[in-house]
C-alpha cells in the first residue's frame, strides 16, 4: 500500500466517536444536596445528557458551595484526567454562589469562548457568572444548577467539545 505524502492532502473531519472515546466527570455544586434537603437533579440530568452526547460518565461528586470545595474538587477531579469536567450550581447571585471564583482559583486557563456560548443560549444564561477553562488536559465549564439551564448549557458547547478535547491531547487538526 503506497503512502501519498503529497502536498494536496485532503484532511478529514475529527469524529470523536471514530477516534476518540469521551469522557466526563460532573460535580453539583450545592449546600441543600449535602444537607440531603435537595435531590441533585441537575446532576442526574446532566449526566444523562452527556450519556445521550456519547461521553461516558466515570464520576459524580456532590459537594458544598465555597471557593476552597470547588477548587479543591476541580482540581483532583482533573489530575491525571483528560476529558470534560462539568460544574453545575454555584453560578449565580447569591454570597453562597462562588463556583466561578472556585473555578479560577483551580484552572490554568480560561476558555471564554466557550463560556460566552453558554450564557448565549437562553435570557436567563446573562444572569449566569459561570466560567469555562483548562485545567491540564481536561476542559472545565461551569453550568447553573436548574435542570433545564444546566443541559442547555453543555448542549450550546457540545458539538465543539470533541475538538477541543482532542487538540488537549495533542492532535494536530489542521
Amino acid at each position: 500500500m503506497a503512502i501519498d505524502h503529497g502536498a494536496h492532502r485532503h484532511q478529514q473531519p475529527y469524529t470523536s466517536a471514530d477516534e476518540h472515546r469521551l469522557v466526563a466527570k460532573v460535580l453539583t455544586v450545592s449546600d441543600g444536596v449535602i444537607a440531603g434537603t435537595r435531590e441533585d437533579r441537575s446532576g442526574e440530568a446532566l449526566a444523562a445528557t452527556l450519556a445521550a452526547a456519547g461521553y461516558e460518565v466515570v464520576e459524580r461528586r456532590v459537594i458544598a458551595d465555597g471557593i476552597d470545595t470547588v477548587s479543591e474538587a476541580l482540581a483532583e477531579m482533573s489530575t491525571g484526567f483528560e476529558g470534560l469536567n462539568v460544574s453545575t450550581g454555584g453560578t449565580g447571585f447569591t454570597e453562597r454562589d462562588l463556583t466561578p471564583e472556585g473555578t479560577r482559583a483551580a484552572i490554568e486557563r480560561e476558555a471564554p469562548g466557550l463560556a460566552e456560548a453558554m450564557r448565549l443560549v437562553n435570557p436567563l444564561g446573562r444572569l449566569s457568572r459561570g466560567v469555562a477553562g483548562i485545567i491540564g488536559r481536561t476542559i472545565v465549564l461551569n453550568t447553573p444548577g436548574s435542570t433545564k439551564g444546566c443541559v442547555e448549557c453543555f448542549e450550546a458547547v457540545a458539538d465543539v467539545l470533541p475538538h477541543a478535547l482532542a487538540l488537549l491531547a495533542g492532535e494536530r487538526l489542521h
